[in-house]
């Protein structure tokens, strides 16, 4: 019997692990023909190039090639790549690491994994490649818009063991926005609602229902017509804090999404979404130690 192989036996190739595309039942002649409608931005003969020297495989650790008939129901795995991807001009700090974690303050800008237009500019490609872990995996993320700190495993098989903090919601995790003071709000404020998926499909919003996000809101320093906040989320939607601070009025200082914003072609790397993922606590599962990280990143000044 033959047994599915880790990226289909494809090593990691500078900092980046080979993607992976599932297959349905279907009549392709040829995988190339199922890649070639499937990846529509990708032509034929990248497909033929990236074959020709080994670089796309099934889950048994099969090489692809050009001619081999279609067959579904199983994994193939390739390795992405990106004509040109623009650098992004600043760098994340690694602030702990030991055999179990690595952790890390990500600048504004750059996001946890790639996906999308990024691949080398990601935190995790970047600690790949400096600290020379092929392993490592994040056990959370954050937005590609936020700053602060982000937890990675450097053995995969103990990711779940910390993952299941999160769920259980035993980790601790401290915010700071700025974002416009409102005065006749009273705080410290607690957000419970419901946030499902809103149109386009990365939006998220408010809707009826019953609670699925919480946050603990209170004030750290009122200057004129801004404040800065401290937010606790106790849970982990998606965008969460920046749909809560919406939904009262306060929406994040040079937050493009909530409110949307008119879509401007690059970031303005001037104008950062001023929210920094400040703190984490949790007490290690694998030790037993009490960890407490704090990002040594700061937003602009009131």
């Amino acid at each position: 019997m033959s047994h599915s192989l880790a990226h289909g036996g494809l090593p990691t190739r500078h900092g980046v692990s080979p993607s992976c595309v599932g297959l349905p039942a279907g009549d392709w002649p040829t995988f190339t023909d199922f890649l070639v409608e499937r990846f529509p931005a990708i032509s034929r003969q990248t497909w033929l190039e990236r074959m020709a020297a080994g670089l796309v495989a099934d889950e048994f650790g099969g090489m692809v090639t050009a001619q081999r008939a279609y067959q579904g129901h199983m994994r193939l795995y390739y390795y992405r790549a990106l004509p040109v991807e623009t650098r992004i001009p600043f760098e994340a700090a690694v602030l702990f690491q030991d055999e179990h974690l690595v952790v890390a303050d990500k600048p504004h800008f750059l996001p946890v994994t790639p996906s999308g237009h990024y691949l080398q500019e990601t935190l995790l490609v970047r600690l790949k490649n400096q600290l020379g872990i092929d392993s490592l995996i994040p056990i959370h993320r954050i937005d590609r818009e936020t700053a602060g700190l982000v937890l990675f495993c450097v053995r995969p098989e103990e990711r779940d063991a910390y993952q299941a903090l999160f769920r259980r919601h035993e980790v601790v995790k401290h915010y700071e926005a700025i974002a416009p003071w409102r005065a006749d709000l009273q705080f410290p404020l607690r957000r419970k609602t419901r946030i499902v998926e809103d149109e386009p499909f990365f939006r998220q919003r408010e809707a009826p229902g019953e609670a699925n996000s919480e946050t603990l809101i209170e004030v750290l320093q009122v200057r004129g017509e801004q404040a800065l906040y401290a937010l606790s989320p106790v849970t982990g939607k998606k965008h969460q804090l920046r749909v809560h601070m919406n939904a009262l009025g306060l929406p994040i200082c040079n937050d493009r999404m909530y409110p949307p914003v008119e879509v401007t072609p690059d970031d303005d790397h001037a104008q950062p979404l001023q929210l920094l993922a400040r703190s984490i606590a949790f007490t290690d599962p694998l030790t037993g130690q009490a960890r407490r990280f704090v990002s040594r990143l700061s937003l602009m000044q009131l």
